[in-house]
């Protein structure tokens, strides 16, 4: 495999001029350059990794921390992140919680993996850090970005989407339908986008003269297994009710699986309503209706920020991301009278 030194000698100019010219810093004359080009195809030189790291002083490597590696939420994000980086000549470097830690252990001790692993930056997607957490990063959090999550600390550098307003469209859309007697599964309430959007939830109800007390609730883990499990316990209870709203796309789908299993029709006996838009509520049955949260925009506006702290780029740089509603087969017009879940 062709070295650095064989284009070099293959050019016939020194090794600080061949290197100048692989990593495209620094001045070289027209006749030079074309000779260095010229040899660089005829040898096939590809320089490693390794060696770019070493011309550029960087490692073009970002890294990104989610909590966990499952799911349809994280993966879309993932390719998303990992192709704007490709674009750029960055790779990715990935980590996720685990340990016997809680969550802001976890991620602590993630973020410091990929310190030590000399990333250039970091993505991190998680609302269990704190701010003294990223305090204790030093200068390296002047090269960090906070996907959905806000530090006070370092406002431009954090991207989130209005999780209040899509927790009010989502009410919205059910009383647009004239659902009144609605049930809620929500996340886990230690989560901050999870309180937002259910609070938004709420405040909209409340304006339209449904008292949230009223409302049934259950907290659930945002899996399809924990919307399942709270599909049963809503039919369990008698509650009545015409509509299901699950706080997001997994936990729908999840309930879906169970209304699906038990007899009860959607949207025929009950609609059920999801968040996130994910690519699993296009594909449940039947299609998922979900308020539709803009993680792309939200994300490669994020990576281009990272990438113009890191690497000294100008990419452009958007804060606001539109919230809509994703209307698909299971919210319809509530059924006449009070009818039962079951």
């Amino acid at each position: 495999m062709a070295t650095i030194k064989d284009v070099a000698k293959l050019a016939g100019v020194g090794l600080g001029t061949a290197s100048r010219v692989v990593s495209g810093k620094g001045s070289v004359s027209p006749a030079t350059l074309a000779r260095v080009k010229k040899a660089i195809d005829e040898l096939g030189f590809r320089p490693s990794h390794a060696a770019r790291a070493l011309l550029s002083g960087t490692s073009r490597m970002v890294g990104v921390y989610i909590p966990v590696l499952s799911g349809t939420f994280y993966t879309p994000i993932l390719q998303i992140i990992d192709t704007e980086l490709r674009t750029a000549g960055v790779h990715m470097v990935l980590a996720f919680g685990v340990g016997l830690g809680d969550e802001r252990r976890q991620a602590v001790e993630g973020i410091e993996f990929l310190v030590e692993r000399g990333c250039d930056g970091l993505v991190v997607m998680t609302s269990a850090l704190q701010e003294d957490d990223v305090a204790a990063l030093g200068a390296k959090a002047g090269q960090l970005v906070a996907l959905n999550h806000s530090f006070d600390s370092m406002p431009d550098q954090c991207f989130t989407v209005d999780h209040t307003l899509g927790g009010r469209l989502a009410a919205r859309a059910l009383l647009d339908h004239k659902h009144r007697k609605i049930a809620v599964v929500e996340g886990p309430r230690q989560l901050e986008d999870n309180r937002a959007r259910i609070a938004g939830f709420m405040s909209e109800l409340r304006d339209n003269g449904i008292d949230p007390d009223k409302v049934w609730r259950l907290e659930s883990d945002f899996s399809p297994a924990g919307g399942w499990a709270a599909a049963k316990q809503l039919v369990d209870s008698g509650y009545p009710c015409t509509a299901l709203f699950c706080a997001n796309d997994e936990m729908a789908v999840g309930a879906l699986s169970y209304f699906q299993e038990a007899g009860i029709r959607v949207p025929h006996d009950l609609s059920v309503l999801g968040y996130d838009d994910t690519p699993s509520a296009e594909f449940s049955a039947p299609r998922l209706t979900s308020v539709h949260m803009p993680w792309r925009e939200m994300t490669q506006n994020g990576i281009n920020a990272l990438l113009n702290l890191c690497y000294d780029l100008r990419r452009p740089v958007t804060r606001e991301f539109p919230v809509s509603l994703t209307q698909r087969a299971s919210l319809a017009a509530a059924p006449g009278g009070r009818r039962k879940a079951a």
